[in-house]
């Protein structure tokens, strides 16, 4: 990534903003990298980088507005990473408790934009654009993961809308922590469809193995296992659970208030 003099010279002015902003990315300076990559947006790598950090900033106008240009101009997106060598991959949180390692294709674009749209309760938005997402990649789990997400989060969500959330994680095995997380919203989809032993098996299923997953969908999936205990009248059970998780997570949730602690 260093141009040499003569280099510069006949580099465009937006190809060196890209370079320079890439560098400070890697020395760890990302509100300098940002400064750079602001002056590189005509370019899709550019623009995908900007719209990632500002992103991560919490700048939700400036990231939309990046990663659309990105996706406008998504022929060409990867072309400089190719040109100069280069492998970026990028952590995109993708729902509360698991991330998508991405790079500078489409499909990260529009994962982001979902998460844009969603930190602005942008939900039809969000929605829309995972759906594109899940036509182009219809057995993707990370995808499968951010809309199984959004659909079941909400407090209204129809029965139709809950049964197309069991659909999403139908024949899934725990293999990774994306697929424990899908198992995660299965089951709470099956319990707000009252349907609390299917609820209870596919939860149990999400807890079965500990190995690279998170101590924080670990805990989601038993806390969402003790609602379902307290769904089936097994209140020791449930009480059980919620001990264990305020045992190594005292201000998880609301464990403390239901263990008559707080």
């Amino acid at each position: 990534l260093t141009l040499g003099f003569f280099r510069r010279l006949f580099t465009s002015a937006d190809e060196r903003a890209l370079v320079d902003g890439l560098r400070a990315i890697v020395a760890g300076r990302e509100g300098e990298a940002l400064k750079h990559l602001r002056n590189a947006d005509h370019l899709a790598d550019g623009a995908y980088v900007a719209g990632m950090l500002s992103l991560k900033r919490e700048q939700l106008a400036e990231a939309e507005r990046r990663l659309l240009t990105a996706l406008e101009k998504r022929v060409r997106l990867g072309r400089y990473f190719e040109k100069y060598g280069l492998e970026l991959t990028l952590t995109l949180p993708v729902s509360p408790n698991v991330a998508a390692h991405v790079g500078p294709t489409v499909r990260a674009v529009r994962l982001a934009l979902a998460e844009v749209y969603q930190a602005q309760q942008r939900w039809g938005d969000a929605i829309s654009t995972l759906e594109t997402l899940r036509r182009a990649h219809p057995d993707d789990p990370v995808v499968r993961v951010a809309l199984a997400e959004i659909l079941v989060d909400d407090d209204a969500a129809s029965t139709a809308t809950l049964k197309r959330v069991v659909r999403l994680a139908a024949d899934v095995d725990n293999e990774s922590e994306v697929h424990a997380a899908l198992l995660m919203y299965r089951g709470i989809a099956l319990r707000k469809l009252g349907l609390h032993t299917a609820s209870r098996d596919a939860l149990t299923a999400a807890f079965r193995r500990k190995k690279d997953r998170s101590d924080e969908l670990l805990r989601a999936i038993q806390y969402e296992r003790a609602l379902t205990y307290e769904a089936l009248g097994n209140d020791r059970r449930a009480r059980d659970e919620f001990e264990k998780i305020y045992a190594e997570a005292p201000d998880c949730e609301d464990v403390a208030e239901r263990l008559g602690l707080a």
